[in-house]
């Protein structure tokens, strides 16, 4: 296995167990400047991850941590871009659908990924390295991942639809991201819509239980780069709704622009 995916493995797995053990106890809601949620789990997790991947002496781009000015960050070869707590609301309303996101980017595109749930103990991870993609529910062999990574499941986990399948947030479900759902029902008929919190969305694509995730609501760069390496790593693409070009990173904003998730085969 990969050196770098290891310690992200590793590291996702000790984020979530981090996060499961706030998950039932109270805990309080502090609100950002964008009016989004921050939790003690959020930092808590945050803490976990940035000591893991110090290892590796890469940097690291956190939504928990320090933004360092792009006159800065234009100069790193390699970034490591992390969520530690992706789908803080789902978390709040104890759902199940959050999740743990590290992606590695190297020259404005991420070659690496991993996506855990861990109320789920599912793991989604993929990379350059193997170019493939992977699922794996946890289980008494999770501290040996030479043993995990051999149970693993290769993606997409292609099923048979007889309409296209749609995946759309389930916090975040915006009027343009509304109408392309509804372009979409105009030329395909009828579809099957299915809502889900976190970059969980984006596992339904990589996996084949959706067939396109389109989301024109404001994202950034720690909320897609690990799950697009997922989707990229199982044969799908993440692409800018404008461009057609995959989503980058690293960039001078670190809002991402409207983008579409999706199976290559849809389009």
């Amino acid at each position: 296995m990969d050196h770098l995916l290891e310690i992200a493995i590793n590291a996702a797995i000790a984020a979530g167990n981090e996060i499961m053990r706030h998950y039932d106890k109270p805990f309080e809601v502090d609100y950002k400047s964008d009016s989004s949620p921050l939790t003690i789990a959020d930092r808590s997790a945050h803490a976990v991850i940035a000591e893991a991947l110090k290892v590796t002496g890469i940097p690291l781009l956190s939504e928990e941590g320090k933004h360092h000015p792009f006159e800065e960050r234009k100069h790193w070869k390699r970034l490591w871009i992390v969520d530690p707590l992706d789908g803080t609301k789902e978390f709040i309303k104890h759902n199940g659908e959050f999740t743990v996101n590290i992606a590695l980017v190297e020259g404005n595109q991420p070659v690496l990924g991993v996506v855990y749930c861990p109320p789920l103990k599912t793991l989604y991870f993929g990379s350059n390295h193997v170019k493939k993609a992977f699922k794996l529910i946890l289980n008494e062999n999770s501290n040996d991942l030479e043993k995990m990574f051999d149970q693993a499941v290769t993606l997409p986990i292609l099923q048979k639809k007889e309409s296209l399948t749609v995946v759309a947030s389930k916090s975040h479900l915006n009027q343009e991201t509304s109408d392309y759902i509804d372009q979409l029902k105009a030329q395909h008929g009828n579809i099957n819509l299915v809502s889900k919190g976190s970059s969980l969305k984006f596992c339904l694509v990589a996996e084949g239980a959706a067939d396109i995730y389109p989301r024109f609501a404001p994202t950034y760069e720690w909320d897609t780069a690990a799950a697009q390496a997922v989707v990229e790593m199982a044969g799908g693409e993440v692409l800018n709704a404008e461009t057609f070009f995959p989503l980058s990173y690293n960039k001078v904003n670190l809002l991402n622009p409207g983008f579409i998730a999706q199976r290559k085969y849809t389009r």
